[in-house]
């Protein structure tokens, strides 16, 4: 045993340890204003930038603990489908592209279906998760909102769905163009039943999703800077030969042509939603209702308006001027 061996050697081995890792996701960066943002701190700030203010993708559980009443819902368990039912392929087997995103997000497809409570009213929500092949429209999404929509109609309870999509699955084929058919008909007798229907629209919503359900709410919300909208913005210039406007199927363009209802802050969406909910059902969300289902909260609802001091108006008729009976 020499110098060399008690006293060099060990320094060199140890010069030559790779240094301790560093998480690699500790920062984000925003997409808009190029600044970092502390990953706790952007959590904290439910993913919206601190910088600018920029709305970033956020996971669909997070969006479901951040609308209902203590984070807490129960999940509702979907319908299974046929997997891989064309049998794609394309530089990736479909069968593999499902079972990497399943891995990577933990759902068995692109939307989660809970139903809670959200101010003590009862609603299903149904939520779009983008990272699970960016939200895109295939038979198990469309079986994920006509199970939310038949819920809503069981529990007589306001469906509120949060999209979040490129559009209809192409590896699906014409089965995933027929979902836009039948989530159409599932909301609409959502809507028929005299239910409330909202739609939040985050960034992006396009394709088939925009052209069916997404933009069929009784009240279309949007979330600042989101893209809405069918085909893409270079699409629809290469096709009609035109420069588009600036912010062109951005939110805030949209609310100016009259194609949604609101643009609102994440920070104000639970509020908003509840407030609107409230104005739609007659009810007071405030009130002691936290544990009454939906029903009973229309027909006290009724019975309120029904014990009103304001007198019933003698030139509106009881009757429905077509002969169907008043409700």
């Amino acid at each position: 045993m020499n110098w060399l061996t008690n006293f060099v050697r060990p320094k060199i081995q140890q010069l030559r340890r790779p240094a301790k890792e560093v998480p690699d996701n500790l920062w984000n960066k925003c997409p808009k204003c190029n600044e970092m943002v502390f990953h706790r701190e952007l959590e904290k700030n439910l993913r919206v930038c601190t910088h600018c203010g920029h709305h970033l993708r956020m996971p669909a559980r997070d969006r479901l603990k951040m609308l209902f009443d203590n984070a807490q819902w129960q999940e509702i368990e979907l319908q299974p489908v046929a997997v891989d039912p064309l049998k794609f392929k394309d530089r990736k087997k479909y069968a593999d592209r499902l079972k990497d995103s399943q891995a990577a997000t933990g759902l068995k497809d692109a939307v989660i279906v809970g139903h809670g409570t959200m101010g003590g009213l009862g609603v299903v929500i149904a939520v779009f998760e983008f990272d699970f092949m960016g939200g895109s429209m295939g038979a198990a999404v469309g079986e994920a909102i006509i199970s939310a929509a038949e819920l809503a109609l069981l529990q007589e309870a306001p469906l509120i769905i949060i999209s979040s999509s490129g559009g209809a699955r192409m590896q699906e084929g014409i089965l995933s163009l027929m979902q836009m058919a039948r989530t159409t008909v599932a909301v609409d007798k959502v809507r028929e039943k005299g239910l409330p229907y909202i739609t939040v629209l985050t960034d992006p919503t396009t394709g088939g999703v925009t052209a069916s359900f997404a933009m069929l709410g009784d009240v279309a919300i949007a979330e600042p800077g989101a893209i809405i909208g069918f085909a893409g913005a270079r699409v629809i210039e290469q096709t009609i030969r035109e420069k588009l406007p600036q912010g062109f199927q951005r939110s805030e363009y949209l609310m100016e042509h009259g194609m949604v209802d609101m643009v609102v802050p994440r920070f104000e969406l639970r509020a908003k939603v509840i407030q609107l909910l409230g104005l739609m059902l007659h009810t007071n969300p405030a009130a002691d209702v936290v544990n009454l289902p939906p029903a009973t909260q229309r027909r006290k609802a009724k019975e309120r308006a029904s014990s009103s001091l304001v007198p019933p108006d003698p030139t509106v008729p009881d009757y429905d001027p077509d002969g169907a009976p008043a409700e």
